[in-house]
């Protein structure tokens, strides 16, 4: 055949092999692994025919031109880069990919922007095991979860398939791996955002916030790229036990600044003071003595506080809560809730305290008792308690009056006395007073009967009486005067002027003795008598009606004389 070549026929210029030796060259130069240039020649099916300049072209799947969320956009004729795997399989073909291109093109400028930790773009189009897959214009990029927003986020749709920037936290080409943030962009951005906010905050300004975040001493409000702490005790006038009370998450509330620190970029905010302060004029509202209702909104160790009107609440003290019921806690008094009637006891608007009494409202037992029952009154009641000061006796419910040691007996001390009582006798005494303000009742047991100083007559110092000894002392001699028996003492030095007879134990119990009362006070109920005064007194008495110079007698016959007439008069 004429056009055929032959081996003899081909006989190739000088030129010719210098045409085959660079196109060896340049066949050459395209080593596996490389990015190289190629030109669509053909569309089959969902395959591209890509000719890159070698013996055969390449085929890669339109999938690979795709990015993520859209299609494919090219056409026969573009020139496109792809990744060199193999220059022939055993199919004869040039084995490329498009997708292995486009990666090594982005790890190329991702690592340039890694290293000056510039943001990248790209979108998030698929979802893993604790996160999301994000396209980084070919090379594919692990988001976690922890990292999508600086809160949680439920619902990540909105965010898919979205051109958006992120920042690289770390890069492993060896293994392919990289990780990235969106929520370090934001922080960022909202940090720049926030400055800018905070510089143009003013004390006293008005904005309107949503409610982000609520804790137990407040609430946290967004307004509009920075948040601002709305504390407890300015969400209302009233008192708010917890935020939730009164707030809600996402709530549009209306908030005033009281106070920006530039340097730490905390913002405080208010809510109560865009509305009247209801302490304003409280002494003209809630005057002393007057009596309200009012709600107990608290209980605490020390008192229950009430509040009169939202805002103003006033402390009713433990002190002031009953009558009766004393170290009792309020919360065994009132409940929280509950509706009580109060009565002002003091006002302090500059201190912004109430104070509110709960029993001033009620009857008072100690004045009620009082107008029963006054003095001189007999009652009868039982013995709750007995102390080392005297008995305790219940008279009206939750009202004792107590009967002091000395009010016990007449003629026993009164520690001798209460050992005749025990606790839960049911005793009668008599009304001695009734101290309303330091509520108290005394009483009386032994002023039931006579007094025994009422009969004893016209006894004074220097009158002679005769005593019953009831007891022998060492010290002296327990005796009785008079047929009411009043107890008296004669000490040892007053039982004779001779001190040889000054002996108690000369005596018996029951002897009968005179002697003179040395001192007596009906008040404090002290006799003092003398064995020895009586026989000075008489000796003297002697004297002066028997003695004289001129008579002749002798002193012991004037004693004698003496001493006669008293057994007659004896007798």
């Amino acid at each position: 055949m004429a056009n055929e070549l032959t081996r003899d026929s081909f006989n190739p210029t000088r030129e010719d092999f210098a045409a085959l030796l660079d196109q060896s060259f340049s066949e050459n130069e395209m080593h596996e692994g490389s990015v190289i240039k190629g030109t669509i020649v053909a569309i089959e099916n969902d395959l591209a025919i890509i000719d890159v300049g070698l013996k055969t072209e390449g085929r890669v799947p339109l999938k690979e031109f795709a990015t993520a969320g859209k299609p494919a956009n090219f056409k026969v004729g573009d020139t496109v880069e792809v990744f060199l795997e193999r220059i022939e399989n055993s199919a004869g073909e040039a084995v490329l990919s498009r997708e292995k291109a486009k990666r090594e093109e982005s790890w190329i400028r991702l690592e340039v922007a890694f290293e000056k930790q510039e943001r990248v773009e790209g979108q998030i189009f698929g979802r893993v095991k604790g996160g999301f897959t994000v396209d980084l214009d070919g090379a594919v990029a692990f988001l976690p979860g922890s990292q999508v927003d600086i809160r949680p986020v439920r619902d990540v749709t909105p965010l898919m398939n979205m051109p958006q920037p992120f920042q690289i936290l770390k890069m492993d080409k060896r293994r392919g791996n990289i990780v990235v943030s969106r929520r370090a962009v934001l922080e960022e951005t909202r940090a720049e955002q926030r400055q800018e906010l905070v510089e143009n905050l003013r004390e006293g300004q008005v904005l309107e916030g949503i409610v982000k975040n609520i804790t137990d001493y407040g609430a946290f409000v967004d307004l509009g790229g920075v948040d601002g702490l709305l504390h407890v005790t300015d969400i209302a006038w009233r008192r708010v036990n917890h935020p939730s009370e009164v707030l809600s998450i996402g709530q549009a509330v209306k908030v005033i600044v009281i106070k920006v620190n530039q340097d730490t970029q905390r913002i405080s905010l208010g809510m109560k003071q865009l509305e009247a302060d209801p302490w304003e004029g409280v002494e003209a509202k809630y005057p002393v003595t007057a009596k309200y209702k009012g709600r107990v909104t608290n209980i605490t160790d020390y008192g229950a506080f009430v509040e009169l009107e939202p805002g103003v609440e006033g402390l009713v003290h433990v002190s002031e809560m009953s009558w009766t019921k004393k170290n009792v806690h309020p919360g065994k008094i009132v409940s929280t809730s509950q509706e009580v009637e109060v009565m002002v006891l003091e006002v302090d608007p500059v201190k912004r305290r109430i104070s509110l009494g709960l029993k001033q409202c009620l009857d008072n037992p100690w004045t009620t008792f009082a107008e029963r029952f006054p003095s001189g009154t007999i009652v009868e009641g039982e013995i709750k308690n007995i102390t080392e000061f005297g008995l305790f006796i219940g008279l009206e419910p939750d009202v004792d009056g107590m009967v002091h040691l000395s009010d016990l007996d007449w003629n026993r001390p009164g520690e001798e006395a209460i050992a005749d009582y025990t606790k839960g006798d049911v005793v009668k005494a008599i009304v001695l007073d009734v101290d309303t303000e330091k509520e108290r009742i005394s009483l009386g047991i032994k002023q039931l009967g006579t007094d025994p100083m009422d009969n004893v007559g016209d006894l004074r110092k220097g009158s002679v009486v005769t005593c019953t000894i009831t007891a022998i002392q060492e010290t002296g001699l327990e005796v009785s005067v008079g047929e009411e028996g009043i107890s008296a003492f004669i000490r040892r030095a007053e039982l004779s002027r001779e001190r040889s007879e000054q002996r108690p134990e000369r005596f018996a119990v029951g002897d009968k003795i005179d002697a003179r009362v040395t001192q007596f006070d009906r008040a404090s109920r002290k006799i003092q008598l003398s064995v020895k005064a009586l026989e000075i007194a008489e000796e003297k008495e002697a004297v002066a009606q028997y003695g004289s110079s001129d008579s002749g007698a002798s002193l012991g016959d004037i004693l004698g004389a003496a001493l006669r007439d008293a057994e007659k008069n004896k007798k």
